[in-house]
């Protein structure tokens, strides 16, 4: 057994040995932790990473409210890292401007003046040339934070103090969304509608165990700055809602506007969230150059202040509908926005919640608001009424007062004495002005103490009393609800939602347009496409060595399969094949294939199909042809090889019944069924070999017997009666092939 390694002590007597292995866990997850808490993820109780929340605070304490001037940037970010938050600015300031950008934010935090960026993808101005300050909506959060209604901590370097957490009178998290990437772990949520999520609080402070079925009533799905529309089933936006992932399909906003002479332009006026206009436009303007949008004329962006991207159709016969699932099926006028509530539950613990999971939190953090906002207005009560005790004692002995501030050495302990006073009671008659010393003070004293108790005995009922303080929190809620209702241009609901519309299958055919094309594979594996179908092959030119391999009919919408001999599938777009004119370009600039193997079969994709695949060692097995599409150049490992074998078939899996040849001229016939459909693996044994490897697999049906091409060409046919010879059980080795079958020990081509 190998020693744990241990990390050698300085020389010294403080130097200690350190397991590697434990000293590598403890400091990964200190940094796991760090990065977790204090960096990815959003406090569920008020929806803010540290960053946003330090400057908020920081802010704050600049007294940038939203009624009063705005400051540079600079200021901002320069306090905010000084005292908060000591990492890059330019960090801090990415995140603040994100805050004032109302493209990116659902109700913005920050107001900005000066440049912060656009919905094309351009960035903010340097900070030294953009101002800020709060919105209404950062002082909702911030609200209540003098008043002990949150816990505080020291900052980085135990100078100030900064706030573990917001008051949070705004549901931030829902309503603005988040996004992070922490070790291990990601949020992503999107942003949502206030007057809905307020609703929802309410329904649930009135029934606590709501259901989250009860709460989507309630809270639809997303709504998002840049508006859209959603399209996904409503069955699927409820699961992602129970069980806190999912996603929602996002599509922009379009509609159809009337020409001259019958036709029309489609004009889109919302995109999707998070997606950048110009990166868009520039996206359809290559799929149109490379002639991948058939139905499009034309298109162009006529945005101003507001989006406006106007497609218009090949023809005017040309559907709307259609042309528009052509454009969202290829583009990202049409994407995925995940939905993933990892969040800080209670501040600690990572965690993936439900929606009402969420609102439930943030709820108990407003009730926790509350009670602590309660307690220190009560104490300050009880202060300011023990003060006036001390006023109203002062008032009724006035005479002796003055007479013991005037004459004794030590005023304070001698008033403390002779009327029973509290320090308190005695300091602050010690600090009364003379001016206050009047009948009408006297009186507007005893009006305040009157009022204070009365507040005092309402604030006692309330802490004492759980429903009166769920009924201060509703009434609170419904505030915020009517601050940010949707009959408000910042409350009203942007995004929409609508069913996905039914497409007639012979118009989603008409939606690919399909060249007809001859693909030709070389054997030293140089591809290239000829425009039609070509039969007459013979006048083809290759470089000097080389010849044909491969010859494919296909159309410009195929995907093509590529099998090669260590078992992989590489897929390539038809379309982008280079055209015929030359001798193309080699397979390897556009897979992943090292150099000791070779390119074994060409076919085109057919969704439904089965295949054979097998290697020389005489395993296989039937795979599904979905299961063998690559998503990259790497290719997708299908056929497990052996060292020193190779993959040696790769036919269709069409019939009941199995042929298979060796390179030593023996044939095995077997069923079918007894070879297993896996997605990946070395496969089962097909046929024994007691020298050579497999040369060849045929599935053939057994009513219509096996079939095999020769060197002329010529098919032969031999019916089951005269098959059942070589019939027999799977990996046995088979009886010498039939009169007649070709010397290569092939069947033919097998697509």
């Amino acid at each position: 057994m190998a020693k744990t390694p241990t990390i050698l002590p300085p020389s010294g007597p403080q130097g200690e040995p350190v397991n590697l292995k434990d000293a590598l866990e403890e400091r990964y997850l200190a940094y796991a932790l760090s990065t977790i808490m204090s960096r990815a993820l959003p406090d569920v109780r008020d929806g803010l990473k540290p960053v946003h929340r330090r400057i908020l605070y920081a802010m704050q304490q600049l007294r940038l409210d939203p009624e009063g001037k705005t400051i540079k940037c600079a200021k901002i970010v320069g306090d905010t890292m000084g005292d908060f938050h000591p990492h890059g600015n330019l960090a801090i300031y990415d995140a603040l401007a994100r805050l004032a950008q109302d493209f990116m934010v659902r109700y913005p935090l920050i107001d900005g003046q000066g440049n912060f960026g656009n919905i094309d993808g351009d960035g903010p101005a340097a900070d030294r040339y953009t101002e800020a300050r709060l919105t209404e909506v950062a002082a909702a959060i911030l609200e209540g934070i003098d008043e002990d209604t949150v816990n505080f901590k020291p900052n980085y370097d135990g100078r100030k103090d900064e706030p573990v957490v917001l008051p949070a009178s705004f549901p931030n998290l829902l309503a603005n969304g988040s996004a992070g990437i922490a070790v291990g772990m990601a949020t992503n949520i999107p942003p949502h509608n206030v007057d809905e999520l307020c609703a929802a609080a309410l329904h649930l402070i009135k029934h606590p165990n709501a259901s989250v079925e009860k709460i989507v009533e309630f809270v639809p799905g997303p709504d998002f700055p840049t508006g859209g529309v959603v399209v996904e089933p409503r069955e699927q936006i409820l699961e992602a809602y129970r069980t806190g992932r999912g996603g929602f399909r996002l599509r922009a906003r379009w509609h159809k506007e009337e020409l001259a002479r019958g036709g029309y332009q489609i004009v889109v006026t919302e995109i999707p969230y998070q997606v950048q206009k110009m990166k868009l436009v520039a996206q359809l303007a290559d799929l149109w150059e490379q002639k991948k949008l058939p139905l499009v004329g034309d298109l162009r962006d006529e945005s101003a202040e507001d989006v406006r991207l106007v497609f218009e159709p090949k023809t005017k016969n040309v559907d709307a509908e259609m042309l528009m699932e052509s454009l969202f099926r290829i583009s990202e006028l049409e994407i995925r926005f995940g939905l993933n509530m990892n969040v800080l539950s209670h501040g600690q613990v990572p965690n993936v919640l439900s929606i009402r999971d969420v609102l439930k939190e943030w709820l108990d953090h407003r009730k926790e608001v509350l009670v602590r906002r309660t307690k220190f207005r009560l104490g300050k009560i009880e202060h300011r009424l023990e003060v006036l005790d001390g006023y109203l004692i002062a008032y009724l002995n006035i005479d002796e007062v003055i007479r013991i501030v005037r004459f004794e050495e030590e005023p304070k302990a001698r008033l403390m004495a002779r009327f029973k006073l509290t320090d308190v009671q005695a300091e602050a008659i010690l600090n009364l002005r003379l001016r206050a010393l009047s009948r009408l003070e006297e009186g507007e004293i005893k009006k305040e103490h009157a009022k204070l108790s009365a507040e005092k005995r309402d604030i006692k009922q309330l802490l004492a009393s759980d429903e009166l303080q769920w009924e201060k929190i509703s009434g609170e809620v419904k505030a915020t609800r009517e601050t940010y209702s949707k009959k408000t241009p910042l409350g009203k609901r942007r995004t929409t939602f609508a069913d996905m519309p039914e497409i007639d299958p012979a118009l989603e055919a008409a939606m690919v347009e399909k060249d007809p094309i001859t693909i030709i594979l070389s054997d030293k594996g140089w591809v290239r496409a000829l425009k039609g179908h070509q039969d007459d092959l013979s006048k083809l030119e290759f470089k000097q060595g080389d010849g044909l391999k491969r010859a494919l009919k296909a159309t410009t919408a195929d995907k093509l399969v590529l099998f090669a001999t260590n078992g992989k599938f590489f897929t390539l777009d038809a379309s982008q094949l280079p055209g015929g004119r030359g001798h193309g370009e080699p397979v390897r600039l556009m897979v992943e294939l090292e150099e000791n193997h070779d390119f074994l079969e060409l076919f085109a994709h057919e969704p439904g199909r089965k295949l054979l695949v097998a290697s020389s060692s005489g395993h296989g097995f039937i795979v599904l042809e979905e299961e063998v599409i690559a998503s990259t150049r790497k290719g997708k490992q299908i056929l497990t090889v052996a060292d020193g074998d190779l993959a040696a078939v790769c036919v269709t899996a069409d019939g009941d019944m199995i042929a298979s040849v060796g390179d030593n001229r023996k044939m095995l016939v077997f069923k079918a069924e007894d070879l297993p459909e896996m997605t990946r693996g070395k496969g089962v044994i097909l046929q024994r070999f007691a020298e050579g490897g497999l040369s060849d697999v045929r599935l053939f049906a057994k009513k219509d017997g096996l079939t095999w091409l020769d060197t002329a060409g010529r098919t032969f046919t031999l019916s089951w009666p005269e098959v059942k010879e070589w019939s027999g059980a799977r990996a046995q080795a088979g009886k010498v092939v039939p009169k007649g079958f070709p010397r290569s020990n092939k069947f033919g081509p097998a697509f």
